[in-house]
């Protein structure tokens, strides 16, 4: 994709940022790949987003921001929030710093207490490798429609993924799932994002991993992760 060099670099293709990012402080020591992922964005996305419009620049900032809360360990070189405001919360819950984020990870902050998920047991290498290996080709984002510009951006997005691996000890479906949310980001006069909310039935995502039922005692699946750098 093309780039207006002159766009501030957080609302620049987020392989862009990765590939300005040559100091960071990466949590696998390198910058994630999207190689694999990108194909995979490219194939089922529904929005082509005409480049330097609201929804494209809304969509890079978004897409920057979950890379650098997924894999950079240190919260001062994200450059798409400001750090020392920064909060982000789901559903009207806590919120959160960029610090919290980096502890725990986005889905334990995300995701309550249920029968088939518990974020009190998890860390974040663990939680990242469930879905990982229940989405292997990664569960990738997307701005449907954006409803206000700056500073408070509130816009609709989904997420979607192929369940082919399995979730814990539950048989994978090989459908695809999506979840549809909205959220309401706070920008600061350079874009940079302040504060996010996010509002979507967080149930439902582990419904649909769970709808294939328990995996049969002796049964023989392959699963596993062909990589490890996924959008998350």
């Amino acid at each position: 994709m093309s780039q207006d060099a002159n766009q501030p670099l957080w609302i620049q293709d987020r392989d862009t940022v990765i590939a300005q990012s040559a100091d960071a402080e990466w949590r696998d020591s390198n910058p994630p790949d999207y190689s694999r992922t990108n194909s995979f964005l490219k194939s089922g996305s529904k929005y082509n987003h005409l480049e330097g419009s609201l929804e494209a620049i809304v969509q890079n900032l978004v897409r920057t921001f979950e890379m650098e809360a997924s894999f950079k360990t240190n919260p001062q070189q994200w450059v798409s929030v400001v750090t020392e405001k920064f909060r982000m919360s789901t559903n009207g819950g806590p919120a959160y710093t960029a610090q919290d984020i980096v502890n725990v990870g986005t889905y334990n902050l995300f995701l309550t207490e249920t029968e088939h998920y518990n974020p009190k047991e998890e860390d974040f290498e663990s939680s990242y490798n469930l879905f990982i290996n229940a989405l292997p080709q990664g569960f990738v984002w997307e701005v449907i429609e954006v409803f206000s510009g700056p500073p408070n951006v509130t816009f609709k997005w989904r997420h979607w993924g192929t369940f082919t691996g399995k979730y814990k000890d539950y048989e994978p479906t090989g459908e695809t799932i999506e979840i549809v949310g909205m959220s309401l980001v706070r920008v600061s006069e350079d874009l940079k994002i302040e504060s996010v909310e996010h509002f979507f039935d967080t149930n439902a995502f582990l419904e649909k991993l769970t709808a294939g039922g328990k995996i049969v005692p002796g049964e023989k699946l392959e699963t596993g992760c062909p990589f490890h750098n996924s959008e998350s």
